[in-house]
């Protein structure tokens, strides 16, 4: 177990640190342009690569439905949490400049209990855990991994995800039904998918097997050097103790929950183990995203990040001796 961590955990805090230190010397635009580029053509690149290895029998089909299950879970969980909260001094959150905000008990505020609710819920299953997870997992086990994220993006972030931050925050701009089906459907990662999965039976030619596979080498340092840039970037590091509570929702208890549940339904370890890591991916960079275009609580969904990123690394290893040998 410890050689697998650190082919894993080198790499991470390699290219993580790296983009911390990077980022003074690059242009302001550059992470940006990484992150365009990385979700439209990157992943979108290694999720075709992986759907063409990745073995369709041995149930996969449930791993949509887990994934629906642990998003619902992370709403319930944190909306529970939610309620518990209310009762604690104002000392525990963030500090609140408008008059409105200072008029209301701080886990009253719309905009903090929005945030808190998609810190809980929604994970970066897209640059970290495609990073990640397939170092743990055997190759005929990735398409759980594939399916997760996929999923995790399209019903978590484009679906729920953006409800919940028009519900608890005011969007600027009009929102209608059909600019989310269009989002939904023009999600490359989505796409990816299918067509890796359909043309899975058809042979490629060796050289362009050879540069899909080396493709893998580019994209995967490039998603961790573009999450150390934006940890760079984070404000509001100052609400780290009020993130405290979502990250340990995100990070350890809903995967621990997927765990339990996944074993009585004798799920295989290998699947378990793939479905196990990615529910607890950390917090998402796409709910700061959703924070900025509905005025929710930015600083507890910055400080979210880097606590539930921190927290990824103690975790692996509790799942590995949970979930891998079970």
């Amino acid at each position: 177990m410890t050689d697998t961590l650190l082919q894993a955990y080198a790499p991470f805090l390699l290219w993580t640190g790296l983009g911390v230190l990077l980022l003074n010397v690059l242009p302001d635009s550059f992470p940006r342009f990484l992150g365009r580029s990385l979700y439209w053509v990157g992943v979108p690149l290694q999720i075709f690569t992986l759907a063409r290895q990745t073995d369709l029998s041995s149930r996969i089909e449930l791993a949509p439905f887990v994934t629906i299950a642990t998003l619902l879970g992370g709403l319930l969980l944190s909306w529970l949490v939610l309620r518990a909260l209310k009762p604690l001094t104002p000392s525990l959150a963030s500090d609140s400049t408008s008059e409105e905000d200072q008029s209301l008990h701080p886990w009253q505020l719309p905009s903090r209990r929005g945030s808190f609710i998609l810190s809980s819920m929604i994970g970066n299953t897209g640059f970290v855990g495609l990073a990640i997870a397939p170092t743990f997992v055997p190759d005929d086990y990735v398409g759980w991994i594939i399916f997760y994220s996929v999923t995790n993006n399209i019903v978590g972030t484009y679906g729920i995800g953006v409800f919940l931050a028009s519900y608890y925050g005011r969007s600027k701009q009009t929102n209608h039904w059909l600019i989310q089906v269009r989002d939904v459907l023009t999600v490359p990662s989505l796409w990816a998918f299918m067509l890796g999965s359909l043309t899975r039976p058809v042979p490629l030619p060796t050289e362009v097997e050879a540069t899909l596979h080396a493709s893998l080498w580019v994209i995967v340092p490039s998603a961790l050097l573009l999450m150390g840039m934006r940890l760079r970037q984070l404000k509001g590091w100052q609400s780290l103790r009020t993130a405290i509570v979502p990250a340990v929702l995100k990070v350890l208890l809903l995967p621990l929950l997927v765990g339990i549940v996944t074993t009585l339904m004798g799920l295989p370890v290998e699947p378990r183990l793939a479905l196990v890591l990615m529910s607890g991916m950390p917090t998402a960079f796409a709910g700061l995203i959703l924070a900025e275009e509905y005025e929710l609580d930015r600083d507890l969904i910055a400080s979210s990040i880097v606590v539930s990123t921190a927290l990824l690394l103690l975790a692996i290893p509790l799942w590995l001796l949970l979930f891998h040998h079970v």
